[in-house]
């Protein structure tokens, strides 16, 4: 096996270049005839990476929201179709998948969080402010729930501060929230482009100036990740998964935001600690007992030559744990 950084085998699409594979496949250490869950399957290319790694001798269980990408996905494993399962589901109703597949427990698990390449690039999916499209941001858009626009024109005040300041760590939450208030008094905020420019004349011109990202791009990532449920979705899958691994089984987590990093971090130090009854307490009455090990001390973070040749891996931070063997009585 080679060390972290190596390249990712195997042909990927323009434009989907997946995070990090090298250093997944360390700490993950797929084997032949291991079972694997890709709970963020995208367009394939950690999964494929684990079955050539493998020898096409895994199994792989890969969910997504996003039916476009599961179906390019299941374009791309065909040759491996035979070992591969591939469901449209959330992540964290993942014992549901595995109940339908026969399984009971993993070899491993892997979360890629964050917006795909797919949608990024699709205007019709209303991710990007670099591109016209409705305001949509659903990663599923057959799911029923509302989306982007639904809370950019409805939201109250308050409410549009919170999201862009605590999801986007925006520090302009309070101008950009009262620049959408008062917009859509004149009509309804329906495209990416008319909320790119409300944000980007929200900001002083000074910061505009000086900004290295576009204005907008802090408030269009919070509201994905509101319209996602996305922090909610990571904390039940988090919750769930030391369950679902077999002893020696391991769960790896890239993440892109700093909110999504601390919640894996204190989920991997609950599950690595014995008592988690309150500091005051003078009585253990938790019996709660460590079925984690952390084999990440601090996140792994792309290499150089990574992050040069693919710009939107620069602020992936990995993390991963491996099941305890259970304890004995």
């Amino acid at each position: 096996m080679n060390g972290p950084g190596r390249a990712a085998a195997g042909p990927v699409a323009s434009g989907h270049v997946p995070v990090m594979v090298g250093e997944v496949l360390e700490l993950l250490r797929p084997r032949p005839g291991g079972r694997y869950l890709d709970g963020t399957l995208g367009l394939g290319g950690h999964s494929r990476a684990i079955l050539e790694e493998t020898g096409g001798a895994a199994e792989i269980l890969g969910l997504d929201r996003d039916a476009a990408a599961l179906a390019i996905a299941a374009e791309r494993l065909g040759e491996y179709a035979a070992r591969v399962t591939l469901k449209k589901s959330p992540y964290s109703r993942f014992p549901l998948a595995l109940a339908e597949c026969g399984w009971t427990e993993l070899d491993g698990a892997l979360l890629d969080l964050g917006v795909s390449s797919l949608q990024l690039d699709s205007p019709e999916r209303g991710f990007s402010f670099l591109r016209e499209g409705p305001l949509d941001m659903r990663m599923d858009p057959d799911s029923g729930a509302p989306p982007a626009s639904a809370i950019v024109n409805k939201a109250p005040f308050e409410r549009l501060k919170d999201l862009i300041g605590r999801l986007g760590e925006e520090p302009m939450a309070g101008r950009i929230s009262r620049r959408i208030v008062e917009a859509r008094i004149a009509g309804r905020i329906e495209t990416t482009a008319e909320l790119a420019r409300i944000v980007e004349a929200a900001y002083p011109a000074k910061w505009r100036r000086e900004a290295r990202n576009h204005p907008a791009t802090r408030t269009f990532q919070a509201l994905r990740m509101a319209v996602n449920e996305e922090l909610e979705e990571l904390e039940r899958f988090l919750a769930l998964i030391p369950e679902f691994l077999r002893p020696g089984g391991r769960v790896t987590v890239i993440s892109f935001h700093s909110l999504e990093d601390r919640l894996v971090k204190r989920a991997f130090r609950r599950e690595a600690a014995g008592c988690v009854c309150p500091p005051r307490q003078p009585v253990c009455t938790c019996g709660h007992a460590p079925r984690l090990s952390i084999l990440t001390k601090r996140p792994l973070v792309p290499s150089e030559d990574e992050a040069a040749a693919n710009p939107r891996a620069r602020s992936a931070k990995l993390r991963a744990a491996e099941k305890l063997p259970e304890a004995r009585p």
